[in-house]
């Protein structure tokens, strides 16, 4: 604390250098990013001075009543605990620490005096009852920065209409503006089922002169969204839409990202498209086009539906709804269309991908866990996201348009063109990746990407696949973060993008969920009309405004992983906190050891997307020992940690050794806190793999060998205790108008508890 010298995690500071004999290690739990324990010493310092400080709303918990009351009956002064571990408590006057006691509050810091060891604050607002899935939600967004306010009436007055009595409709002037797709071009998007913010289409047809031409269409949100408007201004502070295990916050309003700039199925829209001549052999790039367009999509198809296709299933036609009322030769004849179409789209992706496979791009892996509810909306199952190849298709086609849009809009705005570069990472954050192959005999080769790419190909383990995923994972952690720049604040030899092995990389595709892709698509536009030599009527950035609305971006892209993991962490933990951990057979899992620590292993559970550490000492200084059937109990002894394994001793001679990789059985437990948020606890159980009933068994293959059909994801919870406890209409208009998620929103809780007064929490708000 003395050494902070009042600062608070987020703040700019000036840090003194202290000698080296006065230089500590870290003194770290066991933990997925911690380092040794204890640690070497490492560059020790104290900060002297603070530049800025930014200090934000914080989530607290008041004490319990045992610690109110031996402050003294009458104490107004209370320590509140915050939610994040790295910020001290806050001082804050109330005599309703008891009545809050059971609730997520906000506390904002006003100040922090020289003689004081802790800040001092004041109350702002009750977020909800702590344990309740909502009050855990908003205390996600609150620490995130996130705002989920209603958007205006002034940025709804900006907004087309789309009604039944006056429906949307293309306007004489696009149509002579625009490039017309709709009788000439086959349309069709692939996204996930239910998905309503559909960003992008695609097409592919066969040219009079024997060759192909491949288009994408994005959503052209510029359209709807003029440059300094109210709406560009929300959109632009948001940044983003944030997407939640089971919801997600929009960066739009509805009327546009679900409706009338979504590319939905059967219904003009306005887009920007960027249309390849490809070699009909070769797929060799011969031409390309960029512009706006009128497109109509034949076929909303989902994911699932575009593999099957693709696999040669026709029957899952029947799940398509644009099949449904068409006679049996007119139906056969758009199946094939549609079949040839997308068999031709997968070969041109799989070309591509090769060819930037071969400059080095990475194939990396990372745990994606979904949310599977039931009927009831609570929560029934846990489902590691599969891949499928047609992900791989549409990400492919993707990529290839955001790289030649940042080209273009590079070469025609060099100094002011906002791209996406990947820095290579530091060496050393390989150091761990290499140790865990050298222990499978396998070789990392980390100089290059390229290198790094055919290393994890030829790293394969085949009596145990999982070595190969962790191994890629590992290296996805090692990676440097991809950011948004400004092309006229570096040297063009840094744009490189390490992971897609792209000297020039932008985000283009997604103008409905991402900001940047709004100012991309502004760029674009100007260059089209650079080259027309026609005026630009689009309000670029300069160099440097530029520059501070992409750290603004980075910013808010960070708060959005952050809120989408601590999200997905929050429901694997309410999944297992109301079961038995030791009578629940859904709390036994197998596990895989993936780091060798001082005092314990990390562990991955492939069942539910799972990594966290088992301790092989307990706090009592007893360690594991296993029996000759595997099963394991605590005895005094001691550890011994080498380098890729660990071997714990007891003290009658007793020893067991845990390898990297060994796979081991393990139960699921959760540690709860009060205070902050709980975490999955594991506990090793047996030495030896968990062996589950066959059908099981194949099950839990399936999901993470083959591309079966995904189990779909339920995208709004519904909590019924909170639907008993408050009481909220929540009418379709209203819906209609802020479209977050459909169900209890959690605008209109967070608008209901601002306006709480302090005395009537703990009598008529229950949370």
């Amino acid at each position: 604390m003395k050494a902070r010298n009042r600062s608070i995690h987020g703040d700019v500071v000036v840090v003194e250098l202290l000698p080296k004999n006065e230089w500590k290690g870290r003194t770290t739990a066991l933990g997925e990013n911690d380092g040794e324990f204890p640690s070497e010493p490492m560059p020790t310092g104290r900060v002297v001075g603070i530049l800025q400080k930014n200090w934000r709303d914080y989530v607290v918990t008041f004490p319990s009543k045992e610690e109110v009351q031996s402050q003294g009956k009458n104490a107004r002064k209370i320590l509140v605990i915050p939610w994040d571990y790295r910020i001290p408590k806050i001082r804050i006057s109330t005599q309703q620490a008891e009545a809050l006691q059971d609730f997520r509050v906000v506390v904002r810091i006003d100040s922090w005096e020289s003689t004081s060891m802790y800040p001092s604050g004041h109350f702002v607002r009750v977020l909800g009852r702590i344990g309740d899935l909502e009050g855990e939600i908003a205390t996600i967004l609150v620490e995130n920065s996130i705002s989920v306010v209603p958007f205006s009436e002034a940025q709804m007055c900006e907004m087309p209409v789309n009604t039944t009595e006056n429906p949307w409709k293309v306007s004489s002037e696009e149509e002579r503006e625009r490039k017309d797709l709709r009788k000439t071009h086959l349309v069709f998007s692939i996204d996930p089922r239910g998905c309503e913010d559909v960003d992008d289409a695609f097409s592919v047809r066969a040219l009079d002169n024997g060759n192909l031409e491949l288009g994408v269409h994005i959503a052209d949100v510029t359209h709807f969204v003029a440059s300094h408007s109210y709406i560009d201004i929300e959109a632009r502070t948001r940044a983003t839409t944030y997407y939640l295990a089971d919801r997600r916050y929009d960066m739009l309003p509805s009327i546009l990202s679900a409706d009338v700039c979504s590319l939905l199925g059967g219904v003009d829209r306005y887009a920007v498209s960027i249309m390849w001549e490809l070699d009909k052999t070769s797929y060799e790039i011969k031409e390309v086009w960029y512009g706006r367009t009128i497109i109509r999509s034949a076929y909303k198809l989902f994911y699932e539906a575009a593999q099957e296709l693709l696999d040669g299933n026709v029957d899952i036609v029947d799940d398509i709804p644009e099949f449904g009322d068409l006679d049996e030769k007119s139906r056969q004849a758009k199946l094939e269309e549609l079949l040839w179409a997308i068999r031709k789209l997968t070969d041109i992706a799989r070309h591509v991908r090769a060819k930037r496979y071969q400059c080095g791009a990475l194939e990396l892996e990372g745990v994606e866990v979904r949310i599977q509810l039931d009927e009831k909306k609570n929560i029934h199952d846990l489902i590691p996201k599969q891949p499928l190849e047609v992900h791989e298709t549409v990400a492919e086609c993707m990529i290839l348009a955001n790289h030649w849009v940042a080209k273009k809009i590079w070469e025609s705005f060099p100094h002011q063109a906002l791209l996406r570069r990947h820095p290579p990472p530091h060496q050393e954050f390989f150091s761990e990746l290499r140790e865990c192959a050298k222990a499978k005999g396998f070789f990392i080769d980390t100089r290059s990407n390229k290198a790094l790419a055919d290393s994890l190909d030829n790293a394969n383990d085949p009596n145990d696949p999982i070595v190969n995923w962790l191994l890629r994972s590992m290296a996805t952690q090692a990676m440097s973060n991809a950011l948004y720049f400004s092309t006229g604040s570096c040297a063009e030899e840094e744009f490189h993008h390490y992971g897609l092995a792209l000297d020039k990389y932008t985000h283009f595709t997604s103008p409905i969920r991402r900001y940047s892709d709004i100012i991309v698509h502004r760029l674009l536009m100007a260059a089209i009309s650079k080259d027309k030599k026609m005026e630009i009527k689009e309000d670029l950035f300069s160099n440097k405004d530029l520059e501070e609305l992409c750290r603004h971006i980075n910013n808010r892209n960070r708060a959005a992983q952050h809120s989408q993991k601590q999200s997905t962490e929050l429901f694997q933990c309410m999944y297992f906190k109301d079961k038995d951990p030791e009578t629940e057979e859904r709390c036994i899992s197998d596990g895989v050891i993936y780091s060798i620590r001082t005092n314990g292993v990390l562990v991955f559970i492939p069942r539910f997307g799972i990594k966290g550490a088992a301790y092989l000492k307990n706090k009592d200084g007893l360690v594991i020992s296993c029996s000759p059937d595997g099963h394991s109990e605590w005895k005094p002894g001691s550890l011994q940690r080498f380098q890729n394994k660990i071997t714990s001793t007891t003290t009658g001679g007793e020893s067991v050794t845990f390898h990297l990789f060994d796979h081991v059985t393990v139960r699921i437990s959760v540690q709860a806190s009060r205070c902050h948020s709980d975490t999955i606890r594991l506990e090793i159980i047996s030495n030896k793999p968990y062996m589950m009933p066959d059908t099981e068994l194949f099950q839990q293959s399936s999901l993470l060998l083959k591309s079966d059909l995904v189990k779909e994801v339920t995208r709004s919870v519904e909590e019924a205790q909170l639907a008993q406890e408050v009481k909220v209409n929540v009418i379709e208009k209203d819906y209609q108008k802020y479209c977050q998620t459909k169900g209890r929103s959690l605008y209109t809780l967070l608008e209901e508890i601002r306006d709480l007064a302090l005395l009537d929490v703990s009598n008529s708000y229950g949370i």
